[in-house]
């Protein structure tokens, strides 16, 4: 069975065996699905059942050390794609991987066991990847960002994993009428041809589960920093694009990729603003922050 989803404007299809029955667990997709109408997809993941062997020639590209609770990816690449080792945490065994072509468009999915949980983070974290990598050269940017909201635009806080993103948007919630949540770990943002930016929900959300297929122009990038004090400072076109950078998924070092979140992240700091909240988790931060990017 195969279906179809849309996320930012861009089609996408995962197709699972016939005996699989797993599509129930897959909820979070649901909002973002689309009819057969003979569109090409931008690309497919397919679940299989094959048994997974290393590629020998294969050479490591992609393997950054991570922290106890942080997803573990491996790439490789080898004369016909890519392949990815997938892990939950560093101390548990890479039991996903995906094999992709060269250009993002079709991959497949082999899990070392039967697990449920095993199926449904190698699905996730396939898509996610896939997403990403497919969609840099097209404008389009999947952050890693908590992003709420109000007065029709979308505000994304940036920042290290637990470092404050969440609670931030926690407290716009609690203390900032109007203010609703779109998105708590990977909204989207897709940069159109017109020159509109506008931010996305998607299937994807951390440990919140806030699956929502929504959208609003991109009202303002906000890194959140712990401090003593809560103060909101406008960063320079530089510091915009550095905090951009490192905040969006994508192999870098691929020439393709890189070339074209370069010129995305070119055009968001040029017209959307960003800026650093050194802050308190609290309700003055919250404050603080919207006076500012909401005026």
């Amino acid at each position: 069975m195969t279906k179809r989803y849309k996320v930012a404007g861009h089609i996408f299809a995962l197709s699972l065996p016939d005996t699989c029955s797993i599509w129930p667990r897959l909820t979070q997709y649901d909002p973002f699905e689309v009819p057969e109408d003979g569109t090409e997809p931008l690309f497919e993941l397919e679940l299989v059942k094959d048994e997974y062997a290393p590629v020998p020639e294969a050479e490591l590209v992609y393997d950054v050390p991570t922290e106890e609770g942080e997803t573990v990816i491996r790439l490789w690449r080898h004369a016909s794609g890519w392949d990815f080792d997938m892990s939950p945490d560093k101390r548990i065994p890479c039991r996903s991987h995906m094999r992709s072509n060269k250009d993002f468009s079709k991959g497949i999915l082999m899990l070392d066991t039967r697990k449920v949980s095993d199926a449904m983070f190698g699905i996730n974290n396939s898509l996610m990847l896939l997403f990403a990598f497919r969609t840099a050269p097209l404008g389009t940017l999947e952050m890693h960002a908590s992003m709420v909201g109000n007065s029709g635009k979308a505000y994304l806080f940036l920042a290290r994993s637990g470092t404050g993103k969440s609670t931030h948007s926690s407290l716009w919630l609690e203390h900032i009428p109007g203010t609703e949540l779109m998105n708590d770990d990977n909204p989207i943002v897709r940069v159109w041809p017109d020159g509109r930016i506008i931010a996305y929900g998607s299937p994807w959300s951390g440990k919140t589960p806030c699956y929502r297929n929504v959208e609003a122009p991109a009202g303002a990038f906000v890194r959140i920093r712990r401090c003593a004090e809560n103060k909101i400072t406008p960063l320079s076109l530089l510091e915009s694009y550095a905090l951009l950078y490192s905040s969006c998924s994508g192999f870098k070092a691929d020439k393709t990729i890189a070339d074209g979140l370069h010129a995305t992240l070119e055009k968001i700091v040029t017209t959307a603003p960003c800026y650093v909240l050194d802050c308190r988790p609290d309700e003055e931060a919250a404050r603080v922050c919207a006076a500012e990017v909401l005026k």
